[in-house]
Parts: C-alpha cells; structure tokens; sequence
C-alpha cells in the first residue's frame, strides 16, 4: 500500500545559480549563507512557530536549460537538528559545471519536484536565487506562469553587484504567485542575511512589507 504524503507547512525548493558567470568564491559564498541560514536559531523557531511545525526542503543547482541537479533531496524539518543536518548536506554537495543562465529551465524543473516530494504542503515555494538574467531557454515568464498555475509561488533573490537592473527583471520576469517577493543581496557579502531573512518569510508565511506579487 502506498504511503499517504505527509502533511507539512511548505515545501521548500532552494534553487541556487551555478552558472559560468559565478566564480568557485562566489558559488561557496552563495552555498554558505543557505548553510549558515540552516543552522541559526532563527529559522528554527520559525519552522517550530508553523500550524503543524514540520517543513520539507531540498536544493536545486542550475545553469544551462536542460543543467540542473538535485543535489541535496527532499528533507523533513521539525527542529534545529534536523535544519542542521540539512545544512550538513548542503555544505558536502558537489557544484555542478557552469554553463549559460537559464531562469526558465531552473523553475520548470524545481516545479516538478513538488509531485516526487512524499509531503503534502500547504504552500510551495521555489526559492531561486542567481546574478543574471535568463540567457538560455525560453523567457522564465512562462514557466513562471506555468508554475504559479499549479499553485506554486516563486521568489527571488537576486544578486544585484554585476546587474543592478536585476532586482527589477526578477520582478517582472520570475517571481509570481501568492505573496511572491523579491529580497536583493546587494552582493554577496550581504547574501547570508539576506538568505536568513527571506527564509524566514518563506517559512513563516507572513508576507513582508516588501512584497511583490
């Protein structure tokens, strides 16, 4: 008899650029700050503070349109421990090759990961994060459209210190759905706080001030 999925708060998919244009600093210092977010206290309050206190969350490495890797796979969280694991994971995971920037291949295969999840979320989320504009592909719009039709939302964190435009283009071309918003890292010496802070919004549900959608 199959499993029933089970019940949770979000499911979150961490989709985090590895494109040619990250250098091997810049890609461990983006890698770093979901690491450090997964381990603060923080972020496990908020997980402790939802309805049923359980969230799942995996993370994606993209670059060209048919590159992606699930590198670390879908994961129960319930406390900090279990945040701390995922950290753990994060931080052994291999970084794909680089390869052009594909914002459209990123979302349409983080969308199809919700159906292998085991877990039946009361929100999806697609958390992506990357330093430029979609330059293989189609345009991100449509797959955004695509996903936010099938109750997905999507936000953005853009790394904006090579393109300061792309805090716009996130707005108008990637994210979408219920409360969807963009949170910028000016560069990445402010990516970890900005990670923790849009985390936390993510898990808690609480729309910021901010918000777009």
């Amino acid at each position: 008899m199959p499993h029933r999925p089970i019940p949770i708060d979000v499911a979150l998919v961490l989709a985090i650029d590895v494109s040619g244009s990250m250098s091997e600093q810049r890609l461990r210092l983006q890698l770093q700050g979901y690491i450090d977010a997964f381990r603060s206290a923080a972020l496990a309050r908020a997980v402790r503070q939802g309805p049923r206190g359980l969230i799942a969350a995996t993370l994606v490495e993209w670059s060209d349109f048919d590159r992606q890797d699930q590198s670390v796979g879908w994961t129960l969280i319930s406390d900090r421990n279990d945040a701390r694991r995922f950290a753990d994971a994060i931080a052994a995971s291999m970084l794909a090759g680089p390869g052009w920037t594909s914002l459209s291949g990123a979302i349409r295969f983080s969308s199809a990961l919700f159906a292998k999840s085991g877990f039946a979320p009361a929100r999806k989320v697609i958390d992506i994060s990357g330093d430029g504009v979609n330059n293989a592909g189609p345009p991100p719009g449509e797959a955004r459209d695509r996903a936010v039709a099938a109750g997905i939302t999507i936000n953005g964190l853009p790394i904006v210190e090579l393109d300061p435009g792309l805090a716009a283009y996130y707005r108008t071309n990637v994210i979408g759905g219920p409360d969807a918003f963009v949170e910028v890292a000016t560069d990445l010496g402010s990516f970890a706080g900005a990670v923790l802070r849009k985390l936390i919004v993510e898990v808690s549900g609480r729309r910021p001030a901010t918000a777009f959608g």
